[in-house]
């Protein structure tokens, strides 16, 4: 297998590059820099590409310059989130423009922009697959307040409708991960039960995230899941 993470470097993204290949796959991460000290198994071929999505088109061009002819799996890990939120002191009417001008830049247009280039190398595989990295704020009556973040998760949402009746005749599965919130503090290295422990319910592992995707990417090409809603159990909007 060979799978392409953008947003690779730290969290959920960092989880997928070191906790979903087995040995004699690729993996190509995506992100403004390589972290280091990254552990993804025995046997494992680890590449990166360095871009900044913050400059969509550069980095769209850039990636595409560097990125293999084919891949069989792509995810697209991609999100920012406006300064104060999830929290408190979130008000809308005291945003930035051109803050929220650059979510949008990042999280949609940086979103279409990569995937018209790196689609084609995916298209032509036994069973292509791509996976969206949405939220739970996403979803109707979300219960959050974050209206330019919840927007641009929303626009995923389209964007994977319209990909998987474009290219349904090339057979795309294309899975949207709506996740709630996430212990991104505790990576693979910590044990599960210590990361599942953080937060009292409130807080999803990425360990619980990398199984959930790990099952997705062994299904066969006869079937694919939509869309995957994972949160934690304590989380009182789902």
């Amino acid at each position: 297998m060979k799978l392409m993470i953008i947003g690779a470097s730290k969290g959920l993204g960092r989880a997928f590059v070191e906790g979903l290949c087995r040995p004699g796959d690729t993996v190509i991460g995506v992100s403004r820099t390589q972290p280091a000290a990254l552990d993804c198994g025995d046997g494992v071929e680890l590449r990166w590409i360095e871009a900044d999505l913050g400059q969509p088109a550069h980095a769209a061009a850039h990636i595409a310059a560097h990125a293999p002819a084919d891949l069989d799996v792509l995810i697209h890990n991609l999100g920012i989130w406006e300064d104060n939120a999830f929290s408190d002191a979130y008000d809308f009417l005291k945003e930035d423009d051109s803050a929220l001008a650059h979510l949008v830049e990042v999280n949609i247009t940086a979103t279409l922009l990569l995937l018209r280039q790196l689609l084609p190398r995916v298209l032509g595989t036994p069973r292509p697959q791509l996976l969206l990295t949405g939220s739970t704020s996403a979803l109707p009556r979300s219960g959050r307040p974050e209206v330019a973040f919840g927007a641009s998760k929303f626009a995923l949402n389209g964007i994977a409708d319209a990909l998987r009746e474009g290219f349904r005749p090339q057979r795309l599965a294309v899975t949207t991960l709506q996740l709630g919130y996430l212990n991104t503090e505790d990576a693979l290295s910590v044990p599960r039960p210590q990361a599942a422990a953080r937060g009292d319910g409130h807080y999803v592992p990425v360990h619980d995230v990398v199984a959930m995707v790990r099952a997705l990417l062994d299904l066969s090409p006869s079937s694919f899941v939509r869309e995957l809603l994972l949160t934690a159990i304590a989380d009182p909007r789902c």
